[in-house]
């Protein structure tokens, strides 16, 4: 006698009522570019689909979003000017803080997500100020550097911080500084464990946060780590994170798994841009059916554990899951 799967497999209907991982528009969040000027809409040639904009052009985004059941989205700020220490970051009058104000008054409803990192806004590109002997990133100064950039986010009326640096203390660093200031209830979505990948570079087109020396190994993953990258985040988790994060997401299904069996917290994982872009160049390509690849892809984040899923797919996914 031999097990008969195939008798679950037949009807179609009861496929359905047997399917064990469902994808649902309310795991998205959408990524969003914002860049100072007026009516600025700029597609990026190594990201199809996928714009620079100016506040203006994401307020007008955010009807988009809303009509397709999106409700959630992260920020980006690409800063007219770059420095050291990355200024416009720590500003109340920077990109991102005058882009949360914008988008909260005009969709109070839109929940809405700060990616709390330097590199966009160092003229030097690496997520925190450098340390001149070691030529990385100084540690400790950032910290300080990141709950002074989380809490001005915090009062242009953030719903959650990203903090996306890989700086060792960097939950503690900013849960204290937003509960010092009076946010003790604004949540923490952590990058908690974010590897140094290849998969990044389209992202570095439309951030402009390309590292002008060196790479970003000296503080984000080693993509060969697995207990490491298990450790990182369970350590966010003790430091006081409400959510945990693995990025990318594609080529780390493992650690997705294993992140997810050794916390109680809430997982998001970065669909990131190279993942993203494969896609749209395998699809202009001729060579996969891209809406058949893209879903497949997006629910096998959910079945290797992920609750939240980041993803420049989010629009076109959301289409699909109407019909």
């Amino acid at each position: 006698m031999f097990a008969r799967f195939r008798r679950k497999r037949i009807n179609p209907v009861l496929r359905d009522l047997l399917q064990e991982t469902h994808l649902s528009v309310n795991d998205f969040i959408y990524p969003l570019f914002a860049k100072s000027g007026t009516g600025i809409k700029k597609e990026i040639e190594s990201m199809p689909g996928v714009f620079q904009m100016s506040i203006d052009e994401i307020v007008k985004e955010c009807d988009t979003l809303k009509a397709l059941g999106i409700k959630s989205i992260i920020l980006f700020g690409i800063p007219d000017l770059k420095d050291s220490v990355g200024s416009d970051a720590m500003c109340e009058h920077g990109i991102m803080a005058q882009t949360v104000r914008a988008v909260k008054e005009a969709h109070p409803d839109m929940f809405v997500t700060t990616d709390l990192c330097f590199c966009e806004y160092t003229d030097h590109g690496h997520c925190g100020v450098m340390d001149p002997v070691l030529e990385t990133v100084d540690n400790d100064i950032t910290l300080d550097n990141l709950a002074k950039q989380a809490v001005v986010h915090a009062k242009a009326g953030v719903d959650m911080i990203a903090p996306s640096g890989m700086m060792d203390g960097m939950i503690t660093a900013i849960r204290a500084g937003l509960d010092t200031a009076g946010f003790e209830n604004i949540p923490i979505m952590s990058y908690s464990t974010k590897f140094s990948s290849a998969y990044y570079g389209p992202f570095r087109d439309v951030a402009e946060s390309s590292p002008g020396k060196g790479d970003r190994k000296s503080y984000q993953m080693n993509p060969a780590n697995r207990n490491e990258a298990i450790l990182e985040s369970v350590e966010d988790e003790k430091e006081g994170a409400d959510i945990l994060m693995v990025k990318p997401a594609l080529a780390y299904l493992d650690i997705v798994r294993d992140v997810k069996n050794n916390t109680s917290l809430p997982l998001a994982v970065y669909n990131v841009s190279g993942e993203y872009s494969m896609l749209k160049m395998a699809a202009r390509a001729g060579v996969i059916d891209y809406n058949a690849v893209m879903m497949e892809t997006l629910m096998a984040f959910k079945r290797a554990g992920a609750d939240i899923i980041i993803t420049y797919h989010a629009k076109e996914a959301a289409l699909l899951l109407q019909k």
